[in-house]
């Protein structure tokens, strides 16, 4: 297994990117997309978000699994930034590292947005969220607050965005591995 001893910096003070990831970047990768995997399945089968509802066990674990995803993700990135790694390998061309740029951004942004808006929809429905039964958060916005509401609204379209940002990333993965046989999806996979 080949180990990336490259510092933190070049001769001209200029950030080495290293070529691949490692391993805490890869778990923190993995986990997070377990996680948002496990969160749209607890979405699609939680009882629908009308005026009245009352949040049970499903409701409760989607809040608290949307708060762990926003700090994970946190913590995902702070790292990246403490330990930067090229966009991607030789022979890609400029356009698909921008892409990939942007796709990864994007992704970011809304792993962090997405709880954000949910728990201030929770907090306008008045409701208590208490992360895993250990943690209660402030409202974010008074209850009834119709910024609330709407972020409820954007809640659900952007959870479609980011399902096919998913599979935007998921389908270059696979393209590069099946198609142009670079090792762009080796990066992050265990043992490389």
């Amino acid at each position: 297994m080949h180990v990336d001893r490259s510092e933190d910096s070049n001769d001209a003070g200029a950030p080495v990117f290293a070529a691949r990831y490692d391993p805490v970047a890869k778990s923190l990768h993995w986990v997070v997309f377990a996680l948002v995997f496990i969160q749209f399945i607890i979405a699609w089968t939680m009882p629908a978000i009308r005026r009245g509802v009352v949040p049970g066990r499903l409701i409760n674990l989607h809040l608290s699994f949307g708060v762990l995803i926003m700090t994970l993700v946190v913590i995902r990135a702070l790292w990246r930034r403490a330990h930067p790694v090229a966009v991607a390998v030789e022979n890609i061309a400029p356009w698909e590292q921008k892409l990939a740029r942007a796709t990864h951004l994007l992704l970011y942004a809304l792993l962090l947005v997405l709880p954000i808006l949910g728990w201030a929809a929770a907090s306008a429905r008045d409701w208590t969220v208490r992360v895993f039964d250990l943690v209660t958060l402030p409202h974010l916005v008074p209850p009834e607050a119709k910024i609330g509401f709407l972020a409820g609204d954007v809640h659900v379209v952007m959870s479609y965005v980011l399902l096919g940002l998913i599979g935007l990333h998921v389908a270059a993965g696979l393209y590069h591995y099946f198609v142009r046989h670079d090792r762009v999806l080796q990066r992050m996979l265990a043992g490389d």
